[in-house]
């Protein structure tokens, strides 16, 4: 049965709430121990919770003290707060610090049931969804993740890979650009190259020469006609890197490409048709540099037909330790290592690094921590981050399942996904494994 915990200090109003809700389980509290004791012991999905709580029933600290502390706990509760005449902005306050939704005081039964259920609508959604991601994290382009943010990018790119149209990847380094641009062009019904580009590694004087090519003594060196990216990608798609760094002269050469899908080498006289694709990436700010007018408004817009912005590896929650051990599988195999996974002092550091480089940093402290790994499991020094504190857990429960799932995952690992042997391994019997992996959704 759904549990539905109600946070309220006046024992009247708690009654009257309390029998108002049929097909819940409904458990109350009128403090922020009883609260927090209610929370560890039942886990309820959704909690309704009055700001005015003892020891200061006439504030609001107290209110947003047990806010904080539920969500802390256990982050997917949706959390309704209470909000009385004139305490809208408490009550906003409260949906900024992470609450789901608020109702106001006097109460009416039938709209704050409505904002329950709809709670416990979004609750189970939010649930599956997880599951979901968890049990098939591979996507578009080879892709490896579980975050509704980066899986919302990859169907954006599903969507738009068939459309003939610019596409702009905006992110910072380290993210994926090149592949959602290959994935991009895998997506598309155009059967040339696949040709990309750095526009930053390239000096200003050979740029131009790289993309549009160059007749037979143009310049001094010119030995021979030479076709530049833009035509070796006829057909195909041309993956402009970092295209912020393209110099003002350049962008009028790339535009008139755009608008017109001609070239003309350097040195030539010549028009030649072209049709490719061009999807481009930058970590700049474009809209800046169009307004300090260092990047043309009107390539802009031709370039950037569709926008898609890539959120960073500390955005996409979960995807850091589903990187790791696809890398340590990846490296331990190429490298002949007997490294078989991480120590549990290493998933606890890779969880809480913020990950200023990104995947790129992220794959590169795995590769270099398989190397150093004196053991088979790689820890928080191989990988040179500090182990953080351990997290406060929720309860008991929480504590015995991580320790379960990690127990069976590793021998899962050990025995290559044979059930009998994993049963073996763990002293247990085959029917008692099975409801285990049902229990905690492992697929073995």
């Amino acid at each position: 049965m759904k549990k539905l915990l109600i946070v309220e200090d006046d024992l009247g109003l708690q009654r009257q709430l309390r029998w108002a809700y049929e097909g819940y389980e409904v458990l109350t509290a009128a403090d922020r121990a009883g609260a927090i004791e209610a929370l560890r012991a039942h886990e309820p999905a959704v909690v309704t919770l009055d700001l005015g709580l003892p020891p200061d029933p006439d504030g609001v600290s107290e209110g947003f003290a047990t806010l904080a502390d539920i969500l802390r706990l256990k982050p997917d509760t949706k959390v309704i707060v209470a909000s009385g005449h004139g305490a809208r902005d408490s009550a906003l306050r409260a949906i900024a610090e992470g609450a789901w939704d608020f109702y106001q005081k006097p109460i009416d039964i039938d709209a704050l049931g409505l904002i329950v259920a709809r709670a416990f609508h979004v609750h189970a959604l939010e649930a599956e969804n997880h599951r979901l991601a968890t049990s098939a994290p591979a996507g578009v382009g080879g892709i490896i993740t579980a975050s509704e943010a980066m899986q919302k990018v990859l169907r954006t790119v599903e969507r738009v890979a068939a459309a003939d149209v610019s596409v702009m990847l905006l992110g910072a380094s380290g993210t994926g650009k090149e592949l959602l641009a290959r994935a991009l062009h895998d997506g598309s019904r155009r059967k040339g190259a696949f040709v990309a580009i750095n526009c930053a590694a390239i000096p200003e004087t050979l740029l131009e020469s790289e993309l549009f090519g160059h007749e037979k003594g143009a310049f001094t060196g010119a030995v021979k006609t030479t076709e530049g990216k833009i035509e070796a990608a006829q057909g195909g798609t041309l993956f402009l890197d970092e295209v912020g760094d393209i110099p003002l002269p350049l962008q009028v050469k790339l535009l008139r490409f755009l608008q017109e899908r001609v070239i003309e080498r350097i040195g030539g006289r010549k028009a030649i048709p072209v049709d490719t694709r061009i999807v481009c990436a930058t970590h700049r700010n474009l809209e800046a540099m169009v307004a300090a007018e260092t990047f043309r408004e009107d390539l802009y817009y031709r370039l950037a037909e569709i926008v898609v912005r890539i959120p960073a590896l500390a955005e996409r929650p979960g995807d850091a330790l589903l990187l790791a051990r696809h890398f340590i599988a990846k490296y331990a195999k190429t490298m002949s290592s007997a490294v078989t996974g991480l120590a549990p002092d290493a998933a606890a550091a890779i969880a809480a690094w913020r990950w200023p480089g990104n995947v790129r940093e992220l794959e590169n402290r795995v590769k270099r921590a398989v190397i150093m790994a004196e053991g088979k499991k790689v820890t928080a020094a191989d990988l040179d981050l500090a182990a953080p504190d351990a997290a406060e857990p929720l309860n008991l429960k929480a504590v015995r399942e991580a320790a379960d799932r990690a127990a069976i995952t590793q021998a899962l690992a050990r025995a290559s996904g044979n059930i009998s042997n994993t049963a073996k391994l763990l002293g247990i019997s085959r029917p008692t494994l099975y409801d285990l992996l049902k229990s905690y959704d492992i697929h073995a």
